[in-house]
């Protein structure tokens, strides 16, 4: 049974983890400000010769690369990370992020340069990916190993706030912007949005310079128990552990992906609903969502991660059917329900799935490799769970004629995937397990 923390030493892990939040709040705005304006921006500046369908997908293609970049850059930071150190990083990641985002707002469109605008939109957002990909685990593991290990689910659930902290700031400044006349938005009022990554960046930056280094790092570096190759090592040691929170990571993936970033372009695109009402959705939502984050972490703590987590998803796949019947229902003569319908999964359901992700991904693995296993874990789901999401949901509502029932489908597929894959899990590695869990316990241990 480990000590208890001192307050001081509690005190300490909560600036911590509030550092970490902030952080990740910095680069989820970069990363995600792109989702929020390919559909409506993007298509326009960098693909305006094609069908707005066809220049929808595009952009789209665009923002899913950035998903196929995170493994790179999960395997390439989750590699020094497990040799180096979390903090130096972390520091890096945010360099990388910043200065891709700041150069988006600086890039001329295809009107200007031809085709040279989206090859080299193509390649920042690239950049962004591998960025983002060595981001999460380490400002997760920043929490994670900070913590005592009967609070590791609440502390490593502050680092998740950045997202929808992230989402709301890009989503905001993008309706701020708007308010400008169409054609000055389009022109230039969206690169503003970029742009301000400088100032964000530099603001992360003199955070994360003040956070110290984990003690479980530091006691893998004073016992020299370093791997050589930590991808390699991990693949061998927890093979079962790789694959199981790739599955489960999918309904998380695509429920964040439906609700904060496709579901602008339907309510616009298809239920003809305002830009503004869309976007005002997905900050309520995401600032509604927040405090849910931090009380899942801590329902997890108590009563188990994996069990919160699955009960999560199958929510999430559930209320997601009921989101669109309402939407559906309701359309541009009741706003408030539109509202309420994205509120339900997005704000209610899905963070039981990511308050508890953090932690429970975390405790697949042993420290030497745990940066590198809960980075590739999540980067690479990345890709099917959330990148594509918007291209299938995409192709799911024209080949459903605007009626989303196929998008629905879809969400209670990913559920059951992410249900099967956490139940198959092992139950959290015991601190200093080196070897991968053997354990056959029943499904969801307390």
């Amino acid at each position: 049974m480990p000590a208890p923390q001192r307050p001081d030493a509690a005190h300490s892990v909560t600036r911590i983890a509030i550092a970490s939040a902030i952080g990740t709040a910095i680069e989820w705005y970069d990363f995600f400000l792109y989702g929020v304006v390919a559909a409506i921006v993007l298509n326009k500046v960098f693909f305006p010769e094609v069908s707005p369908l066809v220049g929808t997908l595009l952009s789209y293609t665009t923002f899913a690369i950035g998903f196929v970049a995170r493994p790179v850059g999960g395997v390439i930071f989750g590699h020094f990370g497990d040799r180096i150190g979390r903090k130096t990083i972390l520091i890096l990641t945010l360099l990388i992020m910043g200065v891709s985002t700041f150069l988006i707002g600086l890039l001329p469109g295809q009107a200007s340069i031809g085709i040279a605008a989206p090859i080299l939109l193509l390649v920042l957002r690239i950049l962004q990916g591998i960025g983002i990909g060595g981001e999460w685990g380490g400002a997760v593991l920043m929490a994670f190993e900070h913590a005592g290990h009967g609070r590791r689910g609440f502390y490593a659930s502050f680092p998740q706030l950045g997202v929808p902290i992230g989402l709301m700031l890009s989503a905001g400044v993008v309706a701020l912007l708007g308010l400008l006349p169409e054609a000055d938005f389009l022109a230039w009022g969206w690169r503003i949005a970029f742009l301000l990554s400088a100032v964000l960046v530099a603001i992360g930056l003199f955070i994360r310079m003040r956070i110290l280094e984990t003690p479980d790092f530091l006691e893998v570096k004073a016992t020299r128990a370093e791997v050589a190759v930590p991808f390699l090592e991990l693949l061998r040691r927890h093979p079962r552990a790789v694959v199981l929170t790739l599955g489960a990571r999918y309904v998380e993936g695509a429920c964040f992906n439906v609700f904060g970033v496709f579901i602008i372009a339907y309510l616009v695109g298809t239920l003809h609903l305002a830009r503004g009402l869309a976007l005002d959705g997905v900050i309520l939502a995401s600032a509604v969502m927040i405090p849910f984050i931090l009380f899942y972490g801590r329902l997890g703590d108590r009563f188990g991660l994996r069990r919160v987590f699955g009960i999560g998803a199958v929510a999430v796949a559930i209320t997601s059917v009921l989101a669109f019947i309402i939407m559906q229902s309701a359309g541009a003569a009741h706003p408030g329900l539109i509202w309420l319908a994205m509120i339900i999964p997005f704000s209610l359901a899905y963070p039981a799935v990511y308050g508890t992700e953090a932690a429970l991904f975390a405790t697949q693995f042993s420290t030497p490799v745990r940066y590198s296993g809960v980075s590739f874990a999540y980067q690479f789901s990345g890709i099917f769970a959330s990148g594509l999401t918007p291209i299938v949901c995409t192709y799911l509502l024209a080949w459903g004629h605007g009626n989303p029932w196929l998008i629905s489908v879809y969400m209670v597929v990913v559920g059951l995937i992410s249900l099967v894959s956490v139940i198959a899990m092992h139950p959290p590695l015991p601190h200093g397990a080196e070897e991968g869990a053997t354990s056959s316990s029943p499904p969801f241990p307390v």
